[in-house]
């Protein structure tokens, strides 16, 4: 291993991937937890000959092999299944240290043999071992066996014809909407046996099984199936604004959260040379991408609910479960990925709503960089994985300070000022976004008309994010026609 690359891990002190001992304890237990922890999640180094505070102590140069050997046997006897590890010594400013390099095992779940499994089985959190807890044990299980929770049979549930249908219809609309090079794709009708070919369900005879993504997929199956939302006032969790939950199938609750989260961030206008176009002050498709990740990563033998929280400075997404498998943070940024929920990825590949497995996170920090935003945060927060987008942050002038030479062109909106104003979320859409649509229906407009003229094709984003906030603004109402009660359809009209 590269020196420099050892002395900067340690310099950054104990992490998920790094443990450090002053000397070997001992009782062998108290390392051959984080021995197995490491095994169990990411990986890890073990480092005898560093002190709490990273100092380099080194090893007595008399007690070098002997050490060597009592972890060497320790893991051997200790450990369960077997636990095969990198052990060697090298010297830091003339000091010897004793190395333990363990890699994530495939034979899931890894136990102190002493302790048993349900007693025996580590984790890593952050830069501490931890007992897996029935959830997180089951979760080593299964990957061990290599399971997906989305993939098991539900017999609690009988499959519905009528969610079937939909199901297929849904995603039989995602995929004739999309583009493919630079052509619209003919209309492509799914079927049940397409959802049988993707695992969604399981046939017998003629009857049909439910899988837990089919489950998912399709309704109000699971309690702590749902994204909670929020729109807080200044930076923290005291002060609430606006909060909506949102349940039903995986691919709407990505739609309604989406909408929630462009309708509490601003607007402004972005014009260059030739053209003068409005875009939002953080990069849609990242916010889509942080949404869709947390559906489609997520834990969900974990009884709690993605939250999407909506800040003064940032954007704040949460979801159930540490980082899958073998990943940590550095990994995920630099493309790698393993799906916990092979199922849901699969159909959602079908629907356009991931375009490469392993590639959202990329994407982020590519927008993020190229919109001049800070880079994004990402961490584990206990069992939860966040991903943190900051909003763009604009000093203001004041009116007789006002001049438009300080803002790049790229960002200056028609009137001069600087795009993304500090006003509230409700005030600059109705003003920068919503004018013309209101000019549009001084006259009855359908539904549809007026989702056309915004260009906002998706029902329940335009409804979350257009047509709730004109109607409780007063701006229009709904009114219904004189038709007969068969054709009977709603009009919108200022």
């Amino acid at each position: 291993m590269n020196e420099d690359t050892l002395i900067s891990e340690i310099a950054h002190g104990e992490s998920k991937k790094l443990e450090c001992k002053a000397s070997l304890p001992k009782d062998s237990k108290k390392y051959m937890k984080t021995i197995v922890a490491f095994a169990n999640t990411a990986g890890g180094k073990l480092i005898v000959g560093v002190s709490d505070d990273r100092q380099i102590i080194g090893v007595p140069e008399e007690d070098v092999f002997a050490v060597k050997d009592a972890i060497s046997d320790s893991i051997t006897n200790s450990c369960e299944p077997q636990i095969v590890p990198d052990i060697f010594v090298t010297e830091i400013d003339g000091k010897s240290i004793i190395v333990s390099e363990v890699y994530p095992g495939a034979n899931c779940p890894y136990f102190v043999k002493s302790l048993g499994l349900r007693e025996g089985t580590f984790i890593r959190v952050g830069g501490t071992t931890r007992l897996a807890d029935e959830s997180m044990l089951k979760e080593l299980q299964m990957r061990g066996s290599n399971l997906r929770f989305d993939e098991m049979v539900n017999m609690q549930f009988p499959v519905l014809p009528s969610a079937i249908d939909k199901l297929c219809q849904d995603i039989s609309e995602a995929r004739s909407s999309r583009v493919s090079s630079g052509q619209f794709i003919s209309q492509i009708t799914v079927q049940e046996k397409d959802l049988v070919n993707w695992k969604v369900l399981i046939q017998k005879g003629k009857d049909y099984i439910a899988t837990n993504a089919f489950l998912l997929l399709t309704g109000n199956y699971f309690d702590f199936s749902k994204i909670q939302c929020a729109r807080f006032k200044g930076k923290d969790r005291t002060v609430f604004i606006d909060k909506k939950e949102y349940y039903g199938p995986l691919y709407e609750q990505i739609e309604n959260a989406y909408g929630f989260i462009l309708n509490h961030i601003n607007m402004g206008v972005a014009i260059d040379a030739l053209h003068r176009e409005e875009q939002y002050e953080i990069p849609t498709r990242s916010v889509r991408e942080m949404i869709v990740n947390a559906v489609t990563h997520r834990n969900y033998m974990l009884d709690s609910s993605i939250q999407v929280a909506v800040y003064d400075d940032r954007v704040e997404v949460t979801s159930p479960g540490m980082l899958y498998g073998t990943l940590d943070i550095a990994s995920i940024k630099a493309g790698r990925s393993e799906t916990r929920n092979r199922t849901i990825a699969r159909v959602f590949d079908k629907m356009h709503l991931i375009e490469s497995w392993g590639t959202g996170i990329r994407r982020i920090l590519e927008d993020c960089a190229n919109a001049g935003l800070p880079e994004p945060g990402f961490s584990e927060v206990g069992d939860a994985f966040r991903v943190e987008i900051y909003r763009k942050q604009v000093n203001q002038l004041a009116p007789d300070q006002t001049n438009t030479e300080q803002v790049p062109s790229k960002y200056r909106a028609s009137t001069g000022q600087v795009p993304f104003e500090n006003r509230t979320s409700a005030e600059s859409v109705m003003e920068e976004r919503f004018k013309e649509l209101i000019e549009f229906c001084t006259v009855p407009r359908k539904r549809s008309e007026m989702q056309e003229f915004i260009g906002l094709t998706h029902r329940e984003h335009f409804r979350e994010a257009v047509l709730n906030p004109l109607l409780e603004k007063g701006f229009i109402k709904l009114t219904i026609p004189d038709k007969p009660k068969s054709s009977l359809q709603r009009y919108v009209k200022a």
